[in-house]
């Protein structure tokens, strides 16, 4: 099984790195959103263009990430993707599951009682959905709790 990990840069990539173990455990990849910073990872990593929705240049970007997935999708051919979010994923999430790959979810941990806008669009899609707090699950009636991953 090959397994692709991505999630934004800041705390969502500090989420992803705590599935670790995981990541050692099978043939796997890291997507993340290119920075300013460099980022550590214990298997490769591949960068997609940072996401701001806030830029009027966000549709741009999307659209370059949606390219970008797909080649990148190709090259690696993942069986799973297991995302933590944020918006530059969203090409990346929705490619695979078109594809017929498995896309699990787990939002956001610092998301106790609100969610993400990441993952109210993912929710509807994704073969797991967990979230890390109890109170999500009136949110995300559907979705797996299992505690924090940290």
């Amino acid at each position: 099984m090959k397994i692709c990990f991505a999630a934004s840069s800041g705390g969502h990539f500090e989420q992803l790195m705590m599935l670790k173990p995981l990541m050692e455990k099978y043939e796997s990849f890291v997507v993340t959103e290119k920075t300013g910073y460099e980022v550590k990872t214990p298997v490769k990593c591949y960068y997609l263009q940072q996401v701001n929705r806030r830029q009027w240049i966000c549709l741009f970007y999307l659209l370059k990430n949606t390219v970008d997935s797909l080649r990148l999708l190709h090259k690696e051919q993942p069986d799973v993707v297991v995302c933590t979010g944020v918006l530059a994923m969203i090409p990346l999430c929705m490619e695979a599951k078109l594809s017929g790959r498995k896309l699990i979810y787990i939002e956001s941990f610092a998301k106790v009682t609100s969610a993400t806008l990441t993952g109210k669009l993912l929710y509807h899609y994704a073969d797991r959905f967990y979230v890390q707090w109890t109170q999500m699950k009136e949110i995300y009636p559907d979705a797996i709790c299992l505690g924090g991953i940290y």
